[in-house]
C-alpha cells in the first residue's frame, strides 16, 4: 500500500504554524497547524466544531472565496486544512489566517448552529474556540513555522519517502 503523504510528517517534532501539506491536480492543501501534536493537547471538540464553522464562514465569504474548496478539521484535532485552488504561498495564507482570526475573536455568535443547519449543533464551545484563536493568531505573528520534517519510510516495495 502507498504510503499517506501526510503520514510521513515528523509529528513530534511539527510546531504550530502554516505549511503545505501537498499540491497536485491544480490544488494546494494548506496544514493550519494550530497546536503541537503530542505535546499540547488536541483542541476540544466543541472548540474545534465551532472553528470550522466560522473559519469556513469567513473564507467563503473572503477575498478569495472563488478559490476555496475546503475547510475542515483535521481528525487528529491539532489543526484545520485549507484546500484551494489557484496560486497561493505559506505567507498568502498566513495573511489571510491573521485576517480569519482577528474576525473571529470579534464574533459572538457561530454561525449555523440551529438543528436544521448543523449535524450535530450542541456541540459548540466559542469561548473556548475564541481562546484557541487568540494563542494561534500570537504564534503565526512572533513564531512562525511553515518547514515540515518529514520522516524517511520504505514501503514494502522497497521505494523510500525522505525528508529531501
Amino acid at each position: 500500500m502507498e504510503v499517506i503523504q501526510s503520514f510521513t510528517i515528523d509529528h513530534t517534532r511539527l510546531k504550530p504554524g502554516i505549511y503545505v501539506s501537498r499540491e497536485d491536480k491544480g490544488f494546494t492543501t494548506f496544514d493550519l497547524r494550530i497546536t503541537e501534536p503530542n505535546k499540547e493537547p488536541a483542541v476540544a471538540p466543541a472548540a474545534m466544531h465551532s472553528l470550522e464553522h466560522l473559519m469556513a464562514t469567513w473564507f467563503r465569504n473572503s477575498e478569495v472565496k472563488g478559490d476555496v474548496v475546503y475547510v475542515g478539521p483535521m481528525g487528529c484535532l491539532t489543526g484545520m486544512y485549507v484546500v484551494m485552488t489557484g496560486t497561493y504561498s505559506v505567507e498568502d495564507m498566513r495573511r489571510l489566517t491573521i485576517k480569519c482570526l482577528e474576525w473571529i475573536l470579534q464574533q459572538d455568535k457561530v454561525p449555523a448552529t440551529e438543528p436544521e443547519s448543523c449535524g450535530n449543533y450542541l456541540l459548540h464551545d466559542l469561548p473556548m474556540c475564541k481562546w484557541e484563536c487568540a494563542r494561534y493568531l500570537d504564534r503565526l505573528r512572533h513564531d512562525f513555522h511553515c518547514e515540515y520534517t518529514k520522516l524517511r519510510i520504505t514501503l514494502e516495495d522497497g521505494r523510500v519517502f525522505a525528508d529531501a
